[in-house]
């Protein structure tokens, strides 16, 4: 049987996916308006010491934009999709901590939607601020 939204698009998704297993990304809500998903903290997703290296964070926010566009797909007539362009912006090091990747979509067009991500602690402390556009189809 295949997905009817977008949500259960991407509960099938991620866990078969093999960089955000290796990564140990897990969905958390995947439901619109507000997407969540965490990285839980992991030594050799470092860059140095216990600091998280930053393609282990755009690589989170990249999921997360992902999860977020899909969010609000209704009856999706294809499940092809790619992110067509990201933007990251880091906040401060995340330190021997799981991440938090919190999506939401600001704009959707007819094909492509425009989202933006927060990535931050369990504790809600600023990571990284990522805007992305993903098409979908």
């Amino acid at each position: 049987m295949s997905p009817s939204t977008g949500a259960e698009v991407m509960a099938q998704f991620i866990p078969q996916s093999p960089l955000v297993a290796k990564l140990g990304i897990v969905a958390e809500a995947l439901d619109a308006p507000e997407v969540r998903l965490r990285m839980p903290w992991d030594p050799t997703n470092t860059t140095l010491a216990d600091m998280v290296h930053g393609g282990a964070i755009a690589a989170l926010a990249d999921v997360t934009v992902m999860a977020a566009a899909w969010s609000t797909e209704r009856d999706p007539e294809s499940l092809r999709g790619v992110t067509i362009s990201m933007s990251v912006q880091y906040l401060a090091p995340a330190r021997s901590t799981d991440l938090v990747g919190v999506g939401r979509v600001l704009h959707r067009g007819k094909s492509l939607v425009h989202c933006e991500v927060e990535i931050e602690t369990p504790a809600g402390d600023p990571v990284a601020k990522a805007v992305g556009t993903y098409k979908i189809g």
